[in-house]
């Protein structure tokens, strides 16, 4: 007999959130690793919030729903709240009831803010990997480092000479730069620029909508675009990220970065590090290796002498560290494609840099329920 098609809706539902969620589903392993990792941060929430007043988002909640749009590549907070409100799913991840109201996008970014001026997303990172469950899967003796350029939110029309003053956040060209001889004058808000004849670099130019993007390449025959540059240490045992950073996009960002990333591990022996070819400099190799931090580095011999020698190339351990090296691309992947970082949506270092710490964490997030499983 065919069913009839009619709409049967009771008056009341007494199935929970909880009920509806498969017990093997991935994000139940998911939630029980971030729950020990915000209670951790308890204490710095506390510090963050004024004891009187009207209660805000709780920070629980919203970093637990800033984590469901990097897992579900939720393009926009404007429809992380709409999918939120009729998502079972992501009303059970996040810890909202089946009739509790969604929050206004507005209210969601202001308390995001706030998230923001706490470091909460370093500190997170720090909680996921500090659990004992994961410290056991986690290499304490090797590990790799690179860099990515990420994509900035302005166009080329905003690169313009520092010296002119046009207002923050115009992509549009005013006229009052200076191009090619008898270029015509732009109208309109959105019109079209002629950079042809014109020498921009970022000593004389800078981006009026992103001032801390900077005009960057990493590789000759490429598009210079403007960007931040991403950078990510990670354990070479399984390929976890251990700490991340952002910086602006410059010649010698990476290196920079990755003594300071170094620097902030606590207790450490004798390390390896691997790196690529753009890490081959003498200073580099020389301050590593005052840190007691072997360079595994990838040898730059095309048109001058590599740092790395044979005392370093001939040990086995070196040509496997080479060859681990590459997975640390999984995690830029990831988090270009499924974590929406290939462009980022926001502006200033501060908002760049903090997305890019919580998808790195996001990134280790959908990576332990497997390896826990299996270790």
């Amino acid at each position: 007999m065919r069913g009839g098609d009619h709409r049967s809706e009771g008056l009341f539902s007494y199935v929970s959130c909880e009920a509806r969620v498969p017990a093997d589903h991935p994000l139940r392993a998911i939630r029980a690793i971030v729950d020990e990792a915000l209670e951790v941060l308890s204490a710095d929430f506390d510090g963050m919030y004024s004891r009187i007043g009207r209660p805000s988002i709780p920070p629980e909640k919203l970093l637990r729903a800033l984590l469901l749009q990097a897992f579900y590549t939720i393009r926009s907070e404007r429809q992380l709240m709409e999918q939120m409100d009729y998502n079972l799913l992501f009303r059970w991840f996040v810890g909202l009831a089946m009739d509790a109201p969604i929050w206004d996008v507005t209210v969601f970014t202001k308390n995001r803010e706030r998230l923001l001026a706490g470091d909460i997303a370093a500190k997170f990172l720090s909680a996921v990997v500090a659990q004992s469950r994961v410290q056991a899967l986690l290499s304490d003796d090797h590990f790799s480092v690179d860099g990515t350029l990420i994509e900035a939110w302005a166009s080329m029309k905003s690169f313009k000479p520092k010296e002119n003053g046009a207002p923050e956040g115009d992509d549009g060209d005013n006229g009052s730069d200076t191009g090619r001889s008898g270029q015509a004058k732009a109208k309109g808000r959105n019109a079209g620029r002629d950079f042809r004849g014109e020498k921009r670099t970022n000593a004389t130019h800078a981006s009026r909508t992103d001032p801390d993007a900077r005009l960057f390449k990493k590789a000759h025959g490429q598009a210079a675009k403007l960007c931040h540059m991403g950078h990510v240490l990670m354990e070479n045992r399984h390929g976890l990220v251990v700490d991340a950073t952002l910086t602006h996009a410059t010649g010698t960002a990476e290196r920079e970065a990755a003594l300071t990333m170094l620097a902030r591990m606590r207790g450490r022996h004798r390390i390896t590090l691997a790196a690529d070819k753009n890490y081959d400099t003498a200073g580099f190799v020389a301050a590593l290796r005052e840190m007691d931090v072997t360079p595994h580095v990838a040898q730059n011999n095309t048109n001058r002498r590599s740092a790395i020698d044979g005392r370093t190339t001939r040990h086995p351990g070196y040509a496997v560290s080479l060859r681990i090296r590459k997975r640390i691309e999984e995690v830029f992947g990831w988090a270009k494609t499924s974590g929406n970082l290939r462009k980022t949506r926001h502006r200033g270092q501060d908002r760049v840099g903090w997305t890019f710490m919580l998808t790195a964490a996001a990134y280790n997030l959908v990576r332990l329920p497997k390896l826990l499983a299996t270790a």
